[in-house]
């Protein structure tokens, strides 16, 4: 099928099992360059699976998903890890930095991995530092760091390389309410002004509030809110 005119990212009739387990049952999905799309479900329904087949990490069984005109299953594993470094940026609930790194370290890694100096990529790392509001926390390692703190150097790492796609799975989950409005705002804002399209993996609507349209995820089947109303 023919993705939609302007759409970057387009998922079409996904099927995803493991075992007897059926994750996806004909899932959907697409998005635009600058779109929020929050991704919301009761645990166990899909959403995360949806999404990381649509990053290209889990190849779904059956259906179609392309990126940017390119179709995902045609690409190899190579190809694949070199759209994840470069053009996805990911956030996960606990943030996964890396503890044996300061936090500066942490957010230039990914540019560290594409081969620029380290000079220069930790000069990327401390201007998005900076408007992630943590840039004086760099010399500190994520142990030292709140875990607000720490979720907003991951948001940075997810941006430093400029990614035209961010996935961020449950990204204030492990947050508190207030922590997780600063780190939702910061995250959309930042994306925004990219042009980057977020997609958000939820279940709690105080988060998906910060989209600008919602897709519930049920028994692996994919519903558009936004196309319902």
């Amino acid at each position: 099928m023919t993705p939609p005119p302007g759409t970057l990212l387009t998922a079409e009739n996904l099927r995803k099992s493991y075992g007897p387990t059926v994750a996806l049952d004909g899932a959907a999905f697409s998005i635009h360059p600058g779109e929020v799309v929050a991704v919301m479900g009761p645990s166990g329904s899909g959403k995360s699976t949806l999404l990381h087949c649509l990053a290209g990490i889990v190849p779904p069984d059956s259906g179609s998903i392309t990126y940017d005109g390119r179709e995902l299953a045609g690409m190899n594993d190579a190809g694949r890890s070199a759209l994840r470094r470069s053009e996805f940026g990911f956030v996960f609930q606990f943030g996964q930095l890396v503890p044996e790194l300061t936090c500066v370290e942490n957010v230039a890694l990914p540019l560290r991995l594409n081969g620029t100096s380290r000079k220069e990529a930790e000069r990327s790392a401390l201007s998005w530092m900076e408007r992630l509001e943590v840039d004086d926390l760099k010399d500190k390692r994520p142990g030292e760091v709140s875990g607000g703190q720490g979720q907003r150097v991951a948001v940075a790492r997810a941006l430093v390389t400029g990614p035209r796609v961010l996935f961020a799975d449950e990204p204030t989950g492990a947050l508190d309410s207030l922590n997780g409005e600063r780190v939702m705002e910061l995250l959309t804002d930042a994306a925004r002004s990219t042009n980057a399209a977020v997609v958000l993996v939820t279940h709690e609507a105080r988060v998906a509030a910060y989209s600008d349209r919602e897709i519930v995820v049920r028994d692996g089947r994919s519903r558009d809110m936004e196309r319902a109303i």
